[in-house]
């Protein structure tokens, strides 16, 4: 099968510094594929080449399995970027926009943007003024802009990356729907391994340019490696059996002693994570409604990125990043005795 578009050999340097080197990607029609890799491994440039924003420096990109230059991407495909841009007007005149300077008469244009609104969940937001907006609501004009333009290709740089969650599930929403109903291509960049997992059926890993893994979201993303460690700093990554409790709850033994519990249902073998930012520490346990509190002792203690990272042996060693200045009001050493908190959504299942 012909691939709808396909990267072969593709490199670019930004001056003398690469930023791509002879990347191969083929995305087929209708298909999701998510783009994983730490910061600076080159998932954004890519995502510019392929919507006709950059060229490549060597190689090409193919459409249909023609050779396609910028002009001919940027008719069929439409990128939105992870620092949303919206413009000084109303709402409407923001989604609007692209057709406006297509020429498309009012009539059309009333009713398409109502459509890219409703689709969005912004239906009674035409008249506000777009900067007034919070930023998850900022993105979902964006990515109604975009949506309006009906691509072909949807290029998503970090969709929901620093806006809060019920934005974020609104988007993610919104992409399940636009592939399943329209039928349209995606290719998004994302370090969040639950959203890929959940949105994409394939995956490409990029380290330093480099294409360094490509298959199926549940092979990439299914079992703890490298990969995964380097792109979300996945610190507490740990496999085991779950079992569905009482709700909407999964209790999951992860061996020697410690059982967790997320706030999804599974059963079975799974892989989890949990981010160090996400678990509380304390001398002394904590009146909670988080539904995982564990007890060990710190084993390890060193700088992290401005934090003080600690590793706490609860029977499974857990990161810990706290501030320097917790650590010293705490009175942390090695050894110290401590307890971890953490709420059942925090534990995030990567496999199942």
């Amino acid at each position: 099968m012909t691939a709808h578009i396909e990267a072969q050999d593709l490199s670019y340097k930004y001056g003398e510094t690469p930023a791509l080197r002879k990347v191969n990607l083929a995305v087929e029609k209708g298909e999701v594929t998510a783009l994983i890799g730490a910061n600076g491994s080159g998932k954004t440039t890519l995502l510019k080449i392929m919507s006709g924003l950059e060229a490549p420096s060597e190689g090409s990109i193919l459409l249909q399995g023609e050779p396609a230059d910028c002009k001919a991407l940027r008719k069929i495909s439409t990128m939105v970027f992870q620092k949303t841009t919206v413009f000084n007007m109303s709402v409407y005149d923001n989604v609007a926009y692209g057709l406006k300077a297509r020429g498309i008469g009012r009539h059309e244009i009333d009713s398409k943007v109502s459509k890219a609104l409703k689709l969005v969940g912004l239906e009674d937001f035409e008249k506000r003024r777009a900067r007034k907006l919070s930023g998850g609501e900022q993105q979902r004009v964006s990515l109604a802009r975009a949506l309006i333009l009906e691509p072909d290709i949807l290029l998503l740089d970090e969709p929901t990356a620093n806006i809060d969650p019920r934005n974020a599930s609104i988007i993610e929403s919104v992409i399940t729907r636009v592939n399943r109903d329209l039928g349209t291509t995606i290719i998004m960049a994302s370090h969040n391994i639950g959203q890929a997992r959940l949105l994409a059926s394939k995956v490409a890993a990029l380290q330093a340019g480099v294409l360094v893994s490509l298959g199926s979201a549940i092979d990439i993303l299914g079992k703890p490696s490298d990969i995964l460690e380097s792109v979300g700093r996945l610190q507490n990554i740990f496999s085991g059996q779950a079992l569905p409790t009482q709700g909407d709850l999964t209790l999951i033994d992860i061996g020697d002693g410690v059982k967790l519990e997320a706030a999804e249902v599974k059963e079975g073998p799974v892989t989890v994570y949990i981010k160090p930012e996400d678990i509380i520490i304390s001398k002394m346990p904590l009146l909670s409604s988080a539904r995982n509190i564990l007890k060990g002792r710190i084993s390890e203690a060193s700088d992290w990125n401005g934090l003080i990272r600690l590793k706490v042996d609860a029977g499974k060693e857990f990161v810990i990043a706290v501030t320097r200045r917790s650590f010293e009001e705490m009175q942390l050493n090695l050894n110290s005795e401590v307890y971890l908190t953490f709420k059942a959504q925090a534990v995030h299942m990567i496999a199942s």
